[in-house]
């Protein structure tokens, strides 16, 4: 297990083990959609079997090896979440972009285009009952079919803190971020910190949602915002900070 104030070289592990070492059961994301009026809860364990299934997904059926890149184009969800966890679990390099030289591309049908050059591509339809991609082009992986059928349990390889985590940054450096804006935003333990931002580059990602976790604080992820809702959801979901 990764202590709190160190580096197993397991941006994950460093992550998600401290708080299911301390509270697997607490609420870790609350997502809500204004928009459909979609309301997901994750456990910190919930969000570690879905990590656990993509990194066995992406381990085992598109047999990439730490060190492999990954292009990511999502938004800030709570399937994004577990996509990014298991990407690194798995010790992959995130990149928040269309790279054409990524191993893998993980994205929304509607960014297909941008990622049609790459070697392998799994859609998600982000849906609240895991229902697929519809009208998949041939040989595009549909990521909520092909990802229930992967194990809740992950064994990673040994990892080095070295090694490239997010956008060419190591996971090292990736991690330190997350504490530093967690403490610059006065972020703790304790807090439920309601977010609407987007995690489109690394510095919004280490902001909005990595420093969260580094210091186990729980999120309350908001898209579509309305905001005549905005006051009794910070009352309903106990919220102590915010972050725009």
């Amino acid at each position: 297990m990764a202590d709190q104030n160190s580096s197993t070289g397991n941006l994950t592990g460093d992550l998600l083990d401290p708080i299911l070492r301390q509270d697997p059961a607490t609420p870790r994301i609350t997502y809500y959609d204004d928009a459909t009026g979609a309301r997901i809860e994750l456990s910190a364990l919930t969000l570690a079997n879905w990590a656990a299934k993509t990194a066995n997904l992406v381990r085992d059926e598109f047999g990439l090896a730490p060190g492999a890149r990954v292009s990511v184009l999502l938004p800030a969800h709570w399937q994004s979440a577990a996509v990014l966890l298991g990407c690194w679990w798995a010790g992959l390099e995130v990149v928040l972009a269309a790279d054409l030289d990524a191993d893998l591309a993980l994205v929304t049908a509607d960014r297909l285009d941008d990622v049609a050059d790459v070697a392998e591509v799994a859609a998600l339809s982000l849906d609240a009952f895991g229902r697929p991609v519809e009208n998949l082009p041939v040989g595009v992986t549909d990521y909520a079919t092909s990802v229930r059928v992967h194990g809740d349990q992950f064994r990673p390889d040994r990892a080095d803190p070295s090694a490239a985590a997010l956008d060419g940054q190591s996971v090292g450096h990736v991690l330190q971020a997350a504490r530093d804006s967690a403490a610059a935003q006065g972020f703790s333990g304790t807090d439920r910190v309601l977010s609407t931002s987007q995690w489109s580059n690394a510095r919004d990602l280490t902001d909005g949602l990595l420093a969260v976790l580094s210091v186990g604080a729980s999120l309350v992820q908001v898209d579509n915002l309305d905001e005549t809702r905005i006051e009794r959801r910070i009352e309903s979901e106990k919220v102590t900070a915010r972050r725009a």
